[in-house]
């Protein structure tokens, strides 16, 4: 056995157990002077001390507003057969679409439900009429009178049962009100959201209209920072060594000669960045052979081998070529840029309403739509014209990314472009009909 020191056996003994509290002078139990008091603990969370609440405040908002309702609901149908009760009705429902704003409110700050918005009612017309008509038919401001008429029977059942398990039921009370308030939950759901999926495509349309907007914002950024950094400066320097050889054309022709030869080099440069640019807003051959051949030559420019197939019988309305060209262009970019592949593929063909483009190389995969490559980009691009983007890149490759563009053929858009035309001859006839009424006799 080897001997060791009194400090080597403290060194491995087990840890002591918390020692209990001492005694104190009054006969209680107390921490001693070194001992660390243990920390303080709520007894219920946050999120269930607000779900609490929620119940508890569900009773006294809910008794006013069954009151209302049930009175303006007795008056309204009640004065319905007179000129009255109409339009109370209305007034009713729109006082409706305020409580539910309001409990909405409530339950995203106490449940943490997030419901949208209903979109702003727009009456077809302009008169009373054509707004008491538009109240009177809105399903959301009916759903919310409906919420508040319910919303007392329930809250007289959880306001009690809520309020007792405070005092008698507490360790149960986490439990107790998370049951209650999925029923709350419920009920806000499915009375105090959007009235359909209508609602919702109107909410994606806006979203969609901000992120089509934001895009063509971008793009005249871009533009003009290509302007002015590539061209234009090249163009301010041209006309100062042009200004130069002309001082010096008669004192110094052979110096002259070469500023002029510089100067015919920067217009190459410059007109060469100019087709560039223009090439980045809508290529020519874009625009004069179609989709088959852009692509083709986007694939020439590519610093991997790409193999095209089109299969387009007939060439898609103007829009829609371009978001596939450029779509195409930024995949191919990527794919030069940051694959490391040998080969890539690009492949576009219409399924009856869709255009789809599907663009694949043998790098080594790993892109993320969130990944700073432009993905996300493109995604949200696809989307706002009601597109499809799907990404499938495991690490170590093969990458694939798969898009889907609405189709929409050129004889389809100038037939809509002829409507529209039609239409707007209308209405400069219809002014200028309304122009000669009002124009005074013998003028």
């Amino acid at each position: 056995m080897t001997a060791r020191s009194a400090h080597d056996r403290r060194r491995d003994r087990p840890p002591h157990p918390a020692a209990p509290p001492s005694a104190t002078a009054d006969g209680g139990e107390g921490y001693g002077t070194g001992e660390a008091l243990p920390p303080p603990r709520a007894a219920l969370a946050p999120a269930t001390w607000r779900e609490i609440l929620h119940l508890l405040t569900d009773l006294p908002l809910g008794v006013p507003a069954f009151a209302v309702v049930t009175v303006w609901l007795a008056a309204g149908i009640g004065l319905s057969v007179t000129v009255v009760g109409l339009p109370l009705l209305a007034v009713g429902l729109q006082v409706c679409g305020k409580y539910g704003k309001l409990e909405r409110a409530r339950a995203r700050r106490l449940l943490g439900v997030r419901v949208d918005e209903p979109s702003p009612l727009r009456a077809a017309g302009n008169g009373f009429f054509s707004w008491l008509w538009m109240r009177l038919k809105d399903p959301v401001g009916w759903r919310h009178a409906l919420y508040a008429f319910i919303r007392l029977p329930w809250s007289v059942i959880t306001f009690p049962v809520v309020l007792t398990s405070l005092f008698v039921a507490w360790p149960a009370l986490p439990w107790i009100a998370r049951g209650l308030t999925n029923v709350d939950r419920m009920m806000v759901r499915g009375l105090l959201s959007p009235s359909d999926e209508l609602e919702r495509r109107i909410a994606e349309l806006k979203m969609d209209r901000a992120t089509v907007s934001d895009t063509a914002a971008a793009d005249l950024r871009r533009i003009e920072r290509d302007l002015h950094d590539g061209a234009q400066a090249r163009l301010v320097a041209l006309a100062m060594g042009l200004g130069l050889a002309k001082e010096k054309l008669l004192e110094d022709p052979d110096a002259a000669a070469q500023m002029v030869d510089e100067a015919h080099g920067e217009v190459k440069l410059a007109l060469q960045e100019l087709r560039d640019l223009a090439r980045g807003i809508h290529p020519a051959i874009l625009t004069d052979r179609g989709l088959g051949p852009a692509l083709s030559a986007l694939a020439a420019r590519c610093t991997v081998p790409v193999e095209v197939e089109v299969d387009v019988a007939e060439r898609p309305a103007p829009a829609i070529e371009g978001i596939a060209y450029f779509t195409v262009s930024e995949l191919l970019q990527n794919v030069s840029k940051h694959s490391g592949a040998r080969t890539a593929r690009v492949g576009v063909w219409r399924a009856q309403d869709r255009l789809l483009i599907d663009v694949q190389d043998d790098g080594r995969g790993g892109a993320r739509l969130d990944g700073g490559s432009g993905m996300a980009g493109l995604a949200e691009r696809l989307g706002s014209v009601d597109g499809l983007f799907v990404l499938d890149s495991p690490v170590g490759g093969p990458t694939r990314v798969t898009a889907e563009l609405p189709w929409r053929g050129r004889e389809q858009e100038r037939s809509k472009e002829k409507g529209r035309e039609r239409g707007r001859g209308r209405g400069r006839e219809r002014g200028q009909g309304r122009a000669r009424e009002r124009r005074p006799k013998g003028a």
